[in-house]
């Protein structure tokens, strides 16, 4: 290590139980986005907490939740993005935790309490981050820092995108770290580079404006058998979704993406057992099984129509109702998904039938070869000695779109301080304290190298 990161670990070490009673008093304060409750008074602490340390701090109204962003300038003229959210999940059951949720309380090594992982032991941990690197540089950072702090992650984001395409000019940066990086189950730090797409969408089919008695289910059109009909002509047995134009623009792995997909671990076997799976689709195993990731889908959520009681009721149902998600690679477009759907309906022979869409989320994906993603591998083997672990892309969906994408394609990466044990979204929700330290000083020489990461 150089003087420098020297200075930052010793901080971070001699500093620690500050910044865990820091953890304390934020996770003590409760944030409830799918309630409401204490939303208000949890953006207030996340204000506070920015100012304390003179980041120049405004609060955005919008639609849902207010928004909290800090400025705070750097010698060079590069920023740095901090993406965090102050909301958390509900904390039921109650019976099921080992002590109050927001009262946070500390265990065999590990920091207990509702939002502890999830997103507010992270947010702190840059806080902590960006002090120890002030106090390396004798009050200076190399770079200006963002923080954009939501309070509607976990109900889905539904106000972010249209925030930053609205503030687009106050919002510019260089790059950006996202919540929620750490470690594997074997403490090897991982890194995923994208995410796909999803169009969600409820698909409603009514032939009667009543149920009618079975006996007439000769001459009587079944809602039930007309959206089965329906479903069934959206993918052949190939997995090839029928959707005229579905795959135009979908990009396929690069040599870089599949070289990356290969060297993680196998965990074919896990998945088989943990889920009980004794055939993948069409097959997939080893490498193909890994490379699936690209394929873009089309998912049945759930479906309902009739009686589904006990016994039984012999009617024709009248109405019959899907939900379906659409998972996209980079590439292509959920909005341009959806009209395609709707015209593919309309040439089946299904234009009457009610569409609508429920969620939308767009791809991203940053360029393995990015500076910032060189400069994250760097400098995570250099706190966890061991060698990243590299996703190019994963199955799940994410707003980081709607930072990356309205602010020019800004490369984001994520570094944090959760592990696969964390009990995210559960009772009993932690992060290991060791973790925290850890994920700080990796942050923070992030943060340390990044005014000096070519363009």
């Amino acid at each position: 290590m150089n003087s420098t990161t020297d200075r930052i670990d010793s901080y971070l070490s001699r500093e620690l139980d500050k910044y865990i009673d820091e953890t304390s008093r934020l996770c003590a304060q409760p944030s409830i986005s799918a309630t409401g409750e204490g939303i208000d008074a949890c953006a207030v602490l996340v204000s506070d907490m920015l100012q304390e340390r003179a980041i120049r701090v405004q609060r955005f109204e919008t639609p849902g939740n207010p928004i909290i962003v800090g400025w705070l300038e750097g010698v060079s003229e590069r920023t740095l993005l901090f993406y965090n959210h102050y909301d958390v999940q509900p904390p039921e059951p109650l019976e099921l935790w080992t002590a109050p949720p927001f009262e946070p309380v500390i265990r065999d090594g590990a920091f207990y309490a509702r939002g502890a992982a999830d997103d507010k032991g992270e947010f702190v941990s840059r806080l902590a981050a960006l002090d120890a690197v002030r106090s390396a540089h004798e009050g200076e950072l190399p770079c200006g820092v963002l923080f954009v702090v939501e309070g509607e992650e976990e109900v889905g984001s539904p106000t972010i995108a249209e925030f930053v395409r609205n503030n687009k000019d106050i919002l510019r940066c260089h790059g950006g770290i996202w919540e929620f990086g750490g470690v594997d189950l074997n403490d090897r730090p991982q890194l995923t580079l994208g995410y796909r797409g999803i169009l969600t969408v409820e698909i409603t089919v009514e032939t009667m404006v009543m149920d009618a008695h079975s006996g007439g289910a000769h001459m009587l059109p079944s809602a039930a058998w007309r959206l089965v009909r329906l479903l069934e002509r959206l993918k052949g047995k190939d997995e090839r979704i029928q959707i005229e134009g579905f795959y135009s623009g979908a990009a396929p792995p690069s040599s870089i993406d599949l070289e990356l997909l290969h060297a993680l671990p196998d965990n074919e076997s896990w998945i088989r057992e943990h889920l009980g799976v004794k055939e993948f689709v069409s097959g997939l195993s080893g490498k193909a099984l890994k490379e699936a990731v690209f394929n873009p889908t089309c998912n049945i959520q759930g479906i309902g129509s009739g009686y589904l009681g006990e016994g039984m009721k012999t009617i024709v149902p009248a109405s019959a109702m899907a939900k379906i998600d659409f998972r996209l690679v980079p590439g292509q477009d959920p909005e341009d998904i959806f009209d395609k759907l709707k015209t593919q309906l309309g040439v089946w022979g299904y234009g009457d039938v009610e569409v609508k869409p429920i969620a939308m989320m767009w791809p991203a994906k940053v360029d393995p070869d990015d500076p910032l993603v060189r400069l994250t591998v760097s400098t995570a083997e250099e706190v966890y000695n061991r060698t990243s672990l590299i996703d190019p892309l994963t199955g799940g969906s994410s707003p980081v779109y709607a930072m990356a994408n309205p602010l020019g394609g800004i490369p984001i990466v994520a570094a944090g301080i959760n592990y696969p044990g964390g009990r995210v979204h559960a009772p009993d929700e932690h992060f290991r304290i060791a973790d925290f330290l850890t994920g700080s000083r990796h942050v923070a020489r992030i943060l340390d190298g990044f005014a000096s990461v070519e363009e």
